[in-house]
């Protein structure tokens, strides 16, 4: 019997070592793209769902929450040295994001996030094709706001894209890249550093949620962990080689990529998946209240 039980926890202990190949791996690419231009997600949680069948999907997300953010915080930290941040807008659009990430995620529980799926692909819709025509958008860095209007604008974008970063989520990135290019005046390289101050706060409030209620695996987390920092570090030092245009190019890459996850999910087979990912959610929330 021990020898059976011992054969037993050692063929688990080579799955999933296997498994974490396999999501370190993606890690590391989700890392890179996440660094450059957001959506590392759209990378790093579909492997996590293969990868880790029968694991409840809220602790699913709070691993790759885990993952996310140490890869976001390196790229973080190496935009921070070499590109010149305002923080006057950007600490206060954190600050707020990182309340809001919350009550987003508590919104979830109240509200169908389903029903946002053809909104959200609409807007995405219309950022890839304002970027794709205006060839010169965010090529330039020429911040266009007084520092009050910065403050206040920070505070409403932080707020807003905190809360929906909490009850949504895909495409925070792009949707940030595209403010601080659109309504700041931003180049893409200053957009990009900007938003990964926001997302590591939004970031932080949902891990925080999910570490404190036990919804991690460090096991599987901290090895992705690693690999998303090292993938973050390579794409940073891409985008500052290569500059704005590998940037914008990656931008609309990585939008079009998202466009088409949402139209899949929202009108294709796929959207039914959706559902009852949301609905497992909202009804996992629904407890914890």
């Amino acid at each position: 019997m021990r020898l059976r039980r011992n054969l037993r926890r050692f063929l688990y202990f080579i799955l999933l070592v296997e498994e974490i190949i396999y999501l370190c791996l993606f890690a590391f690419m989700a890392g890179f793209i996440d660094a450059v231009v957001g959506g590392g997600g759209l990378i790093q949680v579909p492997a996590l769902l293969v990868f880790l069948p029968g694991v409840p999907l809220a602790t699913v997300f709070g691993t790759g929450k885990f993952a996310g953010i140490a890869g976001t915080t390196a790229a973080m930290v190496k935009y921070v040295r070499s590109v010149r941040i305002n923080y006057l807008a950007i600490l206060p659009a954190a600050a707020a994001a990182f309340v809001c990430s919350f009550l987003g995620a508590r919104a979830l529980s109240l509200l169908d996030a389903s029903l946002l799926k053809p909104l959200i692909l609409v807007l995405l819709v219309l950022v890839a094709v304002y970027t794709f025509v205006r060839k010169d958008f965010g090529a330039l860095h020429a911040p266009k706001l007084t520092e009050a209007k910065e403050r206040l604008y920070g505070l409403l974008i932080g707020a807003a894209i905190g809360f929906y970063d909490g009850f949504f989520g895909p495409g925070t990135g792009s949707f940030l890249i595209f403010i601080f290019i659109g309504l700041f005046g931003f180049n893409f390289l200053a957009a990009s550093a900007a938003a990964k101050v926001v997302n590591v706060a939004t970031n932080l409030s949902a891990l925080l949620y999910f570490a404190w209620n036990g919804y991690v695996l460090y096991e599987v987390a901290v090895p992705m962990a690693v690999c998303s920092i090292l993938g973050s570090q390579l794409g940073t030092r891409t985008a500052l080689k290569r500059g704005v245009g590998f940037v914008r190019v990656l931008f609309l890459v990585v939008v079009s990529g998202i466009i088409l996850k949402f139209a899949y999910d929202t009108y294709g087979t796929g959207g039914s998946d959706f559902a009852r990912i949301a609905t497992s959610v909202q009804e996992w929330l629904g407890r914890k209240g």
